[in-house]
């Protein structure tokens, strides 16, 4: 499984680096007091939770941040050169076959902080957001923080695929009070690459019935070989009603950076956002953002090719051990969606079972909202060593319950 160029089955010691991963799952997963003790000592849980990879960034990436470090002055930075909307538009057309209109390329500190200036901007109080479920929780705890209804469509499964409710999707895009659709692509948690034909089957509901749609398309590039993504607003180009969230976090792990890219072609919602929105980045990120763009293809075929035999062999894994467990490989990102619920008892906390009993921090799917249960999530963005001994103790786990 070596890698021709980049390292991915190096193993990397986080400790000492203030990563979230380490540092930050007791106040995300658990009760900052909950008894995890167990069948594993804290300081030995393997961490396959939170969405950023155990992989080193690509040198691209970490020489253009040396050379910027080149410069001793670290004040004030902005997206000034144009040259880095120029990168991004590049990647667009090579990646997606879109040409972005840089003029409605804004920024934020992250997709999450963007979603919920713009659910601000977009709803009333009294009015109602779409999302589908399981859905990444943000999109829920943004709508809690703008104190406005959340309204869900459950995703249809059989024997481990997913698909949309378009009829039900039509009848809650059809409430006046619903003004705004949260839409994930490629899903989150499922890891659905939505095909063309879905894409415009759900835009067509939202567009008819005068719905804002903010795509969060953070996960685009990170596709299982040969697939190809769909950004929805390219499906679209005569709207100016579809708000598209990128950024190169998830592609190459550079969510720390705070960095993302937010495409607004409404004029008015542009402005509105640029008005609330004070534009001082980090001036690593941007150098880092647009290496990442310029000479990052290398480093993420190689990652598209280490990710494919990482669920190739959970796949092999559970179809031996756990073979009624449902779970398909996903068209997208790296993280698996894993019915276990035959194993479980209804309501029981994964999260937490897994934490005790297998010394493994993963998400359960109590954490994505709604039409979850008796799923979890594993993060397959990790040395295969790291897989083999997450994913032994995960299944000997349920096999001794």
């Amino acid at each position: 499984m070596s890698s021709t160029k980049y390292q991915f089955n190096q193993v990397l010691e986080r400790k000492g680096t203030n990563a979230m991963s380490l540092e930050g799952y007791r106040g995300y997963l658990f009760d900052p007091d909950e008894d995890l003790s167990g069948k594993y000592q804290e300081t030995d849980f393997i961490k396959m939770w939170v969405a950023d990879m155990e992989f080193a960034i690509a040198p691209e990436i970490i020489n253009a941040m040396k050379a910027r470090l080149e410069h001793p002055l670290l004040g004030y930075s902005m997206v000034a050169d144009p040259s880095y909307a120029l990168s991004f538009k590049q990647w667009c057309i090579k990646r997606y076959n879109w040409a972005i209109d840089t003029n409605h390329l804004v920024h934020a500190k992250g997709v999450v902080p963007a979603l919920y200036d713009l659910i601000g901007h977009i709803c009333k109080s009294d009015q109602k957001v779409l999302i589908i479920t399981p859905s990444y929780a943000f999109f829920k705890h943004g709508t809690d923080y703008n104190e406005v209804a959340l309204v869900c469509s459950d995703l249809l499964e059989e024997k481990g695929e997913f698909r949309m409710d378009i009829d039900d999707i039509k009848i809650k895009a059809s409430d006046p009070k619903c003004v705004l659709a949260i839409f994930c692509s490629p899903h989150n948690p499922s890891g659905r690459l939505w095909s063309k034909e879905e894409l415009v089957a759900f835009g067509d509901v939202c567009l008819e019935n005068g719905l804002t749609i903010i795509s969060d398309e953070i996960h685009c590039d990170v596709l299982r070989k040969d697939k190809i993504f769909t950004p929805l607003a390219s499906l679209f180009p005569n709207s100016d009603k579809i708000i598209t969230c990128m950024a190169p976090s998830k592609t190459f792990n550079l969510a720390g950076n705070m960095f993302a890219n937010i495409i607004i072609p409404n004029e008015t919602l542009r402005l509105k956002y640029n008005e609330n929105y004070l534009p001082v980045e980090n001036p690593l990120s941007i150098v880092a953002a647009k290496a990442a763009y310029s000479e990052g293809h290398a480093w993420l075929v190689e990652l598209t090719d280490y990710l494919d035999e990482n669920f190739k062999y959970l796949k092999t894994q559970l179809d031996t051990y756990l073979p009624r467990a449902t779970f398909n490989i996903p068209d997208a990102t790296y993280l698996a969606w894993v019915d276990v619920s035959y194993y479980f008892n209804d309501n029981e906390n994964l999260t937490l079972f897994f934490a005790k009993n297998a010394g493994v921090l993963l998400e359960g799917g109590n954490m994505f909202v709604a039409n979850a249960d008796g799923y979890i999530r594993l993060n397959l963005a990790c040395p295969r060593v790291i897989l083999e001994e997450g994913l032994r103790r995960v299944i000997k786990a349920i096999l001794e319950k």
